[in-house]
């Protein structure tokens, strides 16, 4: 399927950092709840992440991550989840963060 410029301007993907890591024992499979900042326009916002396999909560705590912004919340069992943590797949599927390879602003939107 291919689609237009303007339909990909329509989803806000930015750059945020993980301010909080906590376990997110209730979740089905395992995760993590997350809070990003994403500067003063967008603030912090709530996510869960099924991330286990590849990071420690101590080490995701100052890491920039890229995150749609745009999506409705969504409850996953009793964590109101905000915004959507992007990531790719390894070899066995699990998933590994997209992030700048440098430090940039907070909020800054991909393009």
């Amino acid at each position: 399927m291919t689609i237009t410029y303007a339909d990909f301007e329509r989803v806000d993907i930015r750059v945020g950092r993980i301010t909080r890591a906590e376990p997110f024992p209730e979740a089905r499979k395992p995760a993590y709840r997350l809070w990003v900042d994403f500067g003063p326009e967008i603030g912090e916002k709530r996510s869960s992440a099924q991330i286990t396999r590849h990071y420690r909560l101590d080490e995701l705590v100052g890491r920039q991550v890229l995150a749609v912004v745009n999506f409705p919340p969504r409850q996953i069992g009793p964590v109101l989840s905000e915004v959507l943590v992007l990531g790719l797949p390894d070899d066995e599927g699990e998933v590994v963060l997209i992030g700048p390879g440098h430090d940039v602003p907070l909020g800054g939107r991909l393009f």
